[in-house]
């Protein structure tokens, strides 16, 4: 059974920092492209961030360059989140997702967590 787990969302203000987790099961992560995705109320889910299987390399929106990393750890089968300098504009629930190819398109992810809610106070 395929599952992903998140945590570490939380009320912060903004500027402060939050590191999000997802943990893998019934799968190794190093078999797909893993990537986070982000709703806010009366909003589309959207890409925020994307790490591509072959060559290690991450992938992000416009509006989140320089500011989130997205990293993982292959022996805890893990990917993160950090996320700096937050604005109230990234207050949303945050998704891990897995997907078969290099995407930010939704569709193209077949696994998906529960969430976590990320709040950004002025």
């Amino acid at each position: 059974q395929v599952w992903l787990v998140e945590s570490g969302g939380g009320l912060v203000q903004a500027g402060d920092s939050l590191t999000l987790s997802c943990v893998a099961s019934g799968f190794a992560l190093t078999d797909y492209n893993m990537g986070w995705f982000r709703q806010a109320p009366g909003k589309e889910r959207e890409f925020v961030a994307g790490f591509h299987r072959i060559g290690n390399t991450p992938y992000y929106r416009d509006s989140v360059k320089g500011r989130f990393t997205i990293s993982r750890d292959n022996a805890k089968n893990s990917v993160y989140l950090r996320m700096n300098s937050l604005k109230p504009e990234d207050t949303a629930v945050y998704y891990c997702a897995r997907g078969s190819i290099p995407s930010t398109i939704r569709r193209e992810y077949d696994s998906w967590g529960q969430g976590t809610q990320v709040t950004v106070s002025s």
